[in-house]
């Protein structure tokens, strides 16, 4: 007789083997690089991308994973939703419950960049006020300047009005990703690093000391950075 088919696993059995490898001690280390640990269990990336390998395009249970609120488990909630899934009101979802900067990263690198409306919802959110919606547009535009190998020139030369009219944000976890756009964007090729590079100029003599700060990160960079044309 056929073998009947396994159950498949919920979302409450991934969290009971991500309770498995907490740490207090990488609890520590972690608040050190300003992630938050309310909600952490401190597992290590290896740790958390192991028990996701397995998962891989389960939307439901990643949808359930986010759910549970828990830092480790909407990291294995990001590595295993699928991208062609994701609805703009899922999008919208996640980024307005982030609150620490490695769950937005992580969100940009490993999940949203993918999706079909990446463009857009990085155009949206890189003009909404809340800090952590804020990073995730520009962290977006970073990522995808690394990983669209489809568009032109013209859309990442759109992209750089943006990244200096935000450039005097001054809170934190905004002016790095404002800073992490426009370092990508010049490290893409040789016409754009030198169109970053005069943004970068300009920033560097602001008024205002984020813009500054901003400016001179990038250009030390930038400056060192050599494209093959």
């Amino acid at each position: 007789m056929p073998q009947p088919a396994p159950k498949p696993i919920t979302a409450a059995q991934i969290l009971t083997q991500l309770r498995a490898q907490a740490s207090p001690t990488n609890l520590q280390g972690m608040a050190r690089f300003a992630i938050r640990t309310d909600r952490a269990l401190g597992i290590p990336t290896d740790e958390v991308n192991k028990i996701a390998r397995p998962h891989r395009k389960n939307h439901a249970l990643a949808l359930d994973l986010w759910n549970t609120n828990y830092r480790e488990a909407q990291l294995v909630a990001i590595l295993i939703a699928d991208p062609a899934k994701l609805t703009g009101p899922q999008m919208d979802r996640w980024a307005s419950q982030l609150d620490s900067w490695d769950v937005c990263d992580s969100c940009a690198i490993h999940l949203f960049r993918k999706s079909p409306l990446a463009w857009k919802k990085a155009l949206v959110w890189s003009k909404r006020k809340p800090e952590f919606i804020r990073r995730l547009g520009f962290a977006m535009v970073a990522t995808l300047a690394v990983h669209d190998k489809t568009k032109s020139d013209d859309v990442f030369e759109d992209w750089l009005p943006r990244i200096e009219a935000a450039a005097r944000d001054p809170r934190n976890f905004v002016k790095k990703a404002v800073n992490w756009a426009l370092r990508q964007i010049g490290k893409r090729n040789p016409n754009l690093r030198q169109s970053a590079i005069e943004v970068a100029r300009r920033l560097s003599t602001d008024k205002d000391p984020t813009a500054r700060w901003i400016a001179n990160d990038a250009l030390r960079e930038l400056n060192r950075f050599s494209i093959e044309p």
